[in-house]
């Protein structure tokens, strides 16, 4: 069994943009994720997939029936911080403030508390040798922020879901999916790497990962599907990670969920084995 898992973020929640991404600006920036996450629930009910949908906190006091309309589609609704923050900005207890945040942001809004978290651009790693108890003591039974690849964690991180022991207890770690080409370790699952591949080379990917046991745990952002995305200049890792290939995507990835079988993080996390 594969996961399908959404971020739900407004196209400006950049990490390491600033200046008028800088989150004092938020509110005066026109906002696109109630649509573009409509078109995603679209595209995903269409294909009869059930999806873990992380939401930023911020995202669901301002739309709290957005919240609702996830959660009665069926899906699971799990945190993707409140603040949209990598988690190495903060201290350890700034990180128990701000998933409490967006805890209650999402409760407010009429979800259960999430017990599922994912961390802005996979910034649990060896950083924040503390993250994984924080979430064990606020809550958290699963996380799916730590990436095997190089830029934002660690090549020799499990590729599989796996039980990692804290002094706050148990947490299941759920990494993203990636695949090796040409001597390097690309990250097939999400991002520019996601929307590079055709669907035919991410469904083999995929099968060949499952023949090995390892479930593909596959990430998309509401942006991807905005059809008039807005145009801004950005760093150039930002502007290639942000818009790279976004044209067609969506119909790509309907190719991908018709292709395979996928579930919620929290149904297939259940049996990970120890680290």
């Amino acid at each position: 069994m594969n996961i399908l898992t959404v971020d739900v973020e407004e196209w400006f929640h950049l990490c390491g943009a600033g200046g008028r991404f800088d989150s004092a600006h938020w509110d005066a920036l026109p906002s696109r994720v109630v649509a573009t996450t409509r078109r995603l629930l679209d595209a995903i009910d269409t294909a009869g997939v059930p999806a873990t949908f992380f939401v930023v906190g911020w995202v669901a006091e301002r739309h709290p029936a957005l919240v609702q309309e996830i959660r009665s589609a069926g899906h699971e609704i799990g945190s993707h911080s409140h603040w949209h923050r990598r988690v190495y900005e903060f201290t350890p207890e700034t990180f128990a403030d701000d998933l409490n945040a967006c805890r209650r942001a999402i409760v407010d809004a009429g979800a259960p508390p999430p017990t599922s978290f994912r961390a802005p651009e996979w910034s649990i790693n060896d950083r924040v040798p503390w993250a994984l108890e924080v979430l064990a003591r606020e809550g958290f039974s699963v996380d799916a922020s730590m990436a095997p690849v190089k830029l934002v964690g660690r090549l020799d991180y499990p590729r599989r879901p796996h039980v990692r022991t804290t002094p706050g207890g148990d947490i299941v770690e759920v990494p993203p999916f990636v695949a090796d080409r040409f001597g390097q370790v690309m990250p097939m699952g999400w991002g520019w790497g996601l929307r590079m591949s055709s669907p035919r080379r991410v469904l083999s990917s995929i099968a060949r990962a499952n023949r090995r046991g390892e479930p593909a745990v596959l990430t998309v952002h509401p942006w991807e599907l905005d059809p008039d995305p807005p145009r801004v200049w950005l760093p150039p890792r930002l502007m290639f990670a942000h818009y790279f290939r976004l044209g067609g995507f969506e119909r790509r990835l309907k190719d991908i969920m018709h292709g395979a079988t996928f579930s919620t993080l929290r149904a297939t996390a259940t049996w990970a084995p120890p680290s």
